[in-house]
């Protein structure tokens, strides 16, 4: 009896919270600020967003008091996230995995086993809400903090629903599901072609955008969405924006990514995908890891900012420097590069874009990565990870991370880009001459403020560089420094600084 009224208390609690978090209904308007470039995007897993791993080996073992994370337990970070600057979660797939043919002891959150429903992993047991009810629980504390949720639609189907629903998948001339690319845990969806649409894949995902809509969602990012074709997702993508004229869609694509996932599949190129309504994509930002030239840094930023305006429809980029698919920026080339990424998101007019346990530096190493298991939950007993990835396959650890002077850096460089992003949004990329060719520079110049942004490319060695400002008169302007370690020497208009390795410098001139 006592156990039912404590029960009972606490679901007239939650519910109270719940009630008093839509007293003031929340207006979606991501899609206006994604354009806009007001975005701040974190990337979480909810399934290890506040999970608790008391005895350190990377992973959680309920049957030892470990907990994982839920979108209950979720809840208590939305305070931390939106101190960081932090205005939109992207949260990663929330659909039940695949136990078949698995990745890892969980699953893969890109297995989808089914589009209508939610993962059981996500669900905490000790609350008498439904899981539907927790989701809907956790989107609504997010929008009471003025925090967007945009949420991963998976590109393929698990094994499981494979033997469940054949009709939905591409097989080859055996009859057995096709595998894109090295996937192994996934098949291949079919979506039909350019002039007919498969009406079984698309009822699918038509079922999952009616599914986020219904929770409160702001926003879908398509994951691998080159694989689909325009016309699949223009129907899709006009049926949400009847309902909410406001719901984002976020392409996963890159003007660099020419190839399909398999040789059965489309391949939409990324402004095909935009002209299909599409807001925004992925700007091929995650070579930076790859430039050591101020020459190879240019090409591409100017060509990505030049491209997104080519649209008769207004579209941006997100600032996609690093994701989950790229190895921690720590493990790269050091926290300088961190920095880096930050500044450049800051400094830019993209969407910046993040992933949890990047502010403090997480290197997504997992103690018992890649090893036997204690348990598992799929036909799979290794514990698989990524090396410096953040873990999609697994119950693991909470991102974390030790490194304050990163997350120092995010907090300013997000509140510095609120003050800018008039002048980043009304006026031209324009790079600078350095006389390093491993250092890069360029300003954003309106009639009241500069914003000039330099950057040395070479992370194990400082570079000494001469950075020429035209119509920059010392005497009349002032050179306000935003984030630099030692302040340059100014001759004849002229910045002359000796950088450390892989640094970034930031100034604004008034």
């Amino acid at each position: 009896m006592l156990k039912k009224i404590i029960l009972s208390i606490i679901f007239l609690s939650t519910i109270s919270s719940y009630a008093f978090a839509s007293e003031s209904p929340w207006h979606n308007n991501l899609r206006s600020d994604f354009l806009n470039n007001k975005s701040v995007i974190l990337e979480i897993n909810i399934r290890s967003f506040n999970s608790q791993d008391t005895n350190g080996d990377g992973f959680i073992q309920e049957e030892s008091g470990e907990k994982r994370g839920t979108f209950l337990n979720a809840i208590e970070r939305l305070d931390e996230i939106k101190n960081l600057g932090i205005n939109t979660l992207h949260i990663l797939p929330i659909t039940p995995t695949g136990k078949l043919k698995a990745l890892g002891t969980a699953g893969s959150l890109y297995s989808a086993a089914a589009f209508d429903s939610l993962n059981e992993d996500l669900f905490d047991k000790s609350s008498p809400l439904t899981l539907e009810q927790q989701a809907k629980l956790f989107i609504d504390e997010a929008h009471k903090r003025g925090i967007s949720v945009i949420v991963d639609v998976p590109a393929c189907g698990s094994y499981d629903l494979f033997l469940e629903r054949p009709d939905l998948f591409v097989t080859s001339t055996s009859s057995e599901p096709v595998v894109p690319s090295d996937w192994t845990d996934v098949r291949l969806l079919s979506v039909g072609t350019e002039e007919k649409i498969d009406l079984n894949t698309y009822s699918l995902y038509k079922d999952f955008v009616k599914y986020m809509l219904k929770l409160g969602v702001d926003g879908i990012r398509a994951d691998v969405a080159h694989s689909k074709t325009a016309i699949f997702w223009k129907e899709l993508i006009e049926y949400s924006r009847e309902k909410d004229p406001e719901f984002m869609w976020l392409a996963e694509s890159s003007e660099s990514w020419h190839d399909p996932i398999s040789p059965l599949a489309p391949f939409t190129s990324y402004d095909k995908l935009l002209d299909a309504g599409f807001d925004g994509y992925y700007g091929s930002f995650f070579n930076l890891k790859n430039w050591t030239s101020a020459k190879d840094f240019h090409k591409q930023i100017s060509a990505t900012l030049t491209d997104v305006k080519k649209f008769k429809e207004p579209k941006s980029v997100i600032g996609a420097f690093t994701t989950h698919d790229e190895v921690s920026p720590i493990l790269l080339k050091g926290p300088a590069f961190s920095e880096m990424i930050i500044w450049l998101n800051s400094t830019l007019p993209v969407n910046s874009y993040y992933v949890d346990g990047f502010q403090t530096g997480d290197d997504y190493y997992y103690k018992k990565g890649n090893s036997l298991a204690q348990k598992t939950y799929t036909d799979d007993e290794i514990y698989f990870t990524h090396k410096g990835q953040l873990d999609i396959f697994n119950l693991s650890r909470k991102p974390g991370g030790t490194n304050k002077e990163i997350k120092n850096n995010l907090i300013l460089g997000n509140n510095i880009k609120s003050g800018i992003l008039q002048t980043l949004n009304s006026t031209n990329y324009t790079p600078l001459k350095t006389t390093n060719p491993k250092v890069f520079a360029y300003s954003f110049n309106s009639d009241t403020k500069r914003i000039i942004t330099v950057g040395n490319l070479d992370f194990e060695n400082s570079q000494k560089v001469c950075v020429k400002i035209q119509k920059f008169n010392p005497k009349k302007q002032k050179l306000l420094p935003i984030k630099i370690s030692t302040m340059p020497d100014i001759k004849r208009g002229k910045l002359h600084l000796n950088m450390n390795a892989g640094e970034i410098v930031v100034f604004i001139i008034n």
